[in-house]
């Protein structure tokens, strides 16, 4: 992964504040008194008393270096060839230090000192680097790129430095383990403070993967909508799961999370990974938050597993197909001239236009992208293999049968592959409309396997993609999924499944409506009343019985907030389901509200394009090669640097600004030293 001023920088950039704290280095950490664009060597002192006069404008700011060959700037230690132009000296003087023109014609020389503080408020480019900034810097590389901080124990990469600048100096790999757990308990603060500001009701999703060493972790992460209708997302934790890795240590581990953000009272769902162990420990939790009365509480499975799930069982018949022609796509995008060739005869068989490098990867976009060539492409396809026969043999040509069954599949599972995509594109996928995408899966499979026309090979594998739909519709049936389905104003009733529709699940969402978000509002008052018409002896004036007909009619006016919701039509599917609420949340002041923390439950565990795209495969790389000691402090600092958190050492906000401005400048100093030594 590349990290330059030019990309990675710049995503963190926009999202600093025009004002910045200034950036404390490490206390600890040993400085040496050299900058970046030095080329004297670390341990070289500079006399500090000696004092020397010049006639020249500008070579009085410099001295001749012991070698007799160049010149030594008196404030850093920059050196330049004896034959450097004075010019370039003076630019060096103004653009490194300004005001040097001031501060008289006798200049104290003494050894260059370390900067601890970098200030917002310095001029441009103008600040001497140390070697703590380039290590600063490494970090946040380790950071964007996911890689652990034995990466710069390598003596390659040292020596690399080394060989840029002979002075840099990288902290031992212990340190690096020290500074991320410093950063990732600073952040961490900063998250959990954040937190205590949230007024509605949260949901977590719970991820779970193995690393290479065999051990088992679990990403916890809350989201919820604030008050401006916006969603929110945040990573909470990655966890540790002990060994055996059961049902009980995935319970232990998510309720350690809760309780240290304070959120077990608050938490209204958890969205699992499918997995038994994950739905017997999300039982457990529900049975816990039930015991102590917080509040209603249900888990979900995830959706784009189980669609995924779903369609893998479709693609067993073509997978030996499907092979033959991803090795035929790597041949493509490792040839230039096969590509090319490719291209050519696609635009001469009017076969469709293809955009090189093709994914080849084996998730299902992927997949179906390999059917897609069989479909639009195959003269193309057998043209470019006859012609490179001798090299690449006749193994990848596909047979008419293979042909036929590859497009048969393409053609069963193009409405898979639609779906796969709205699901991945959905500004905001809300439950409901999971459901219906669903529903929709369900209907298609229903039809395949009725179809006199296909063939059995095919309705055998709609039968096993049946069981598996029909599974995720039994775990999803209940009010909850019920409320959450008719609270996205695209679905309402009109569009739920028939499974949702067919109970009795409306009244039970008037009574929770009621219950939860429109009788509590009066609590108060009621209370108040009921204890003064004791002391009345149970006598009531006429004004207060009118106070009570119009508390009646207010009641009454939320139940109807449901009533009116549900009767008006459907919004359309592109409609942008928070503005819809955002806009409408003075028509239906309560329901808003219930709104607010139902259409925060999330129907997948994961983002769909890390399941069916190749996107994925970076991820899992990431968490699959990251050792044990650095996996929760680098996935964590990532996350919540990617979300806006500010990265922090001991409270102290890291200038990264700042240090890329210098890095920047330094660089462009020795570049200017380094061509003028060049012999002419």
């Amino acid at each position: 992964m590349e990290w330059n001023v030019n990309n990675a920088f710049k995503t963190y950039k926009d999202m600093e504040p025009k004002s910045v704290m200034d950036m404390a280095l490490i206390q600890n950490v040993d400085t040496i008194d050299i900058g970046l664009g030095s080329s004297e060597k670390g341990n070289s002192v500079v006399p500090t008393k000696r004092k020397k006069t010049m006639t020249s404008v500008y070579l009085k700011f410099f001295e001749t270096a012991p070698d007799g060959k160049s010149r030594r700037c008196k404030f850093c230690g920059q050196c330049y060839s004896i034959a450097t132009a004075t010019g370039n000296l003076g630019r060096h003087l103004s653009n490194r230090h300004p005001g040097y023109d001031k501060s008289g014609d006798t200049i104290a020389i003494s050894a260059p000192q370390p900067i601890p503080v970098i200030k917002k408020t310095q001029p441009q480019g103008k600040a001497q680097v140390d070697y703590d900034h380039l290590n600063w810097l490494l970090i946040k590389w380790l950071i964007l790129a996911s890689l652990p901080p034995s990466t710069l124990e390598e003596k390659w990469l040292a020596n690399s430095f080394k060989f840029l600048n002979p002075s840099v100096q990288l902290w031992p790999g212990e340190k690096y383990k020290v500074v991320f757990h410093e950063v990732f308990m600073s952040m961490q603060e900063d998250v959990q403070a954040y937190l205590d500001h949230i007024s509605s009701k949260i949901s977590v999703i719970l991820d779970i993967w193995t690393s290479y060493e065999q051990i088992s972790y679990m990403s916890v992460t809350c989201q919820w909508i604030d008050e401006n209708w916006s969603f929110q997302k945040v990573l909470l934790d990655i966890c540790h799961i002990p060994y055996p890795c059961g049902s009980s240590e995935i319970y232990q581990s998510l309720t350690k999370v809760l309780k240290m953000y304070n959120l077990e009272n608050r938490v209204l769902s958890c969205t699992h990974d499918n997995s038994q162990n994950a739905i017997h420990a999300c039982h457990t939790l529900k049975e816990e938050i039930d015991g102590h009365k917080y509040g209603p509480f249900c888990y979900l499975p995830c959706a784009a597993r189980a669609l995924n799930l779903i369609i893998d069982d479709g693609l067993k018949t073509t997978k030996p197909v499907i092979s033959k022609i991803r090795e035929f796509a790597l041949e493509l995008n490792s040839s230039g001239e096969m590509s090319e060739y490719f291209i050519h005869l696609t635009s001469v068989y009017q076969e469709g236009s293809w955009k090189f490098p093709l994914e080849t990867s084996a998730r299902w976009s992927s997949n179906y992208q390999m059917l897609d060539i069989v479909h639009k492409a195959s003269k193309s396809m057998d043209a470019v293999l006859r012609k490179h026969e001798e090299t690449l043999g006749s193994r990848m040509l596909l047979t008419p049968t293979e042909k036929n069954v590859a497009n048969i599949v393409h053609g069963y599972l193009e409405p898979f592959y639609k779906t796969t995509n709205n699901i991945c594109t959905n500004k905001l996928l809300t439950v409901g409309l999971v459901l219906f995408f669903m529903d929709h899966i369900s209907e298609t499979i229903a039809a395949c396997r009725e179809s006199h026309h296909n063939p059995d090979w095919l309705k055998n594998a709609a039968d096993e993609m049946g069981k598996k739909a029909r599974n995720y519709s039994s775990q999803v049936c209940n009010i909850f999924s019920y409320m959450t389905a008719i609270l996205d104003p695209r679905i309402k009733s009109e569009l739920i499944p028939e499974s949702l529709g067919s109970g009795n699940y409306l009244e039970e969402a008037r009574t929770y409506f009621m219950r939860n978000y429109s009788a509590s509002h009066f609590s108060s008052i009621t209370s108040t009343y009921n204890t003064q018409e004791i002391e009345d002896g149970g006598s009531v004036s006429f004004a207060e019985e009118i106070a009570r007909k119009k508390r009646r009619a207010s009641l009454s006016c939320a139940t109807d907030e449901l009533t009116q919701y549900l009767s008006e039509p459907p919004a359309p599917i592109p409609t942008d389901v928070l503005e819809w609420w955002k806009v409408n949340s003075t028509r239906y002041p309560r329901l808003s509200l219930m709104a607010r923390d139902f259409l925060a439950v999330q129907p997948t565990s994961v983002a769909p394009e890390e399941l069916f795209c190749s996107r994925g495969d970076e991820i899992d790389k990431q968490r699959f090669f990251l050792p044990h000691d650095s996996t929760q402090a680098i996935l964590c600092i990532r996350s919540w640097t990617q979300g806006g958190i500010k990265l922090k050492y001991k409270s102290t906000e890291i200038d990264y600004e700042r240090l890329m401005e210098l890095a920047a400048a330094a660089g462009a100093e020795n570049s200017v030293a380094v061509s003028e030594k060049k012999p002419k």
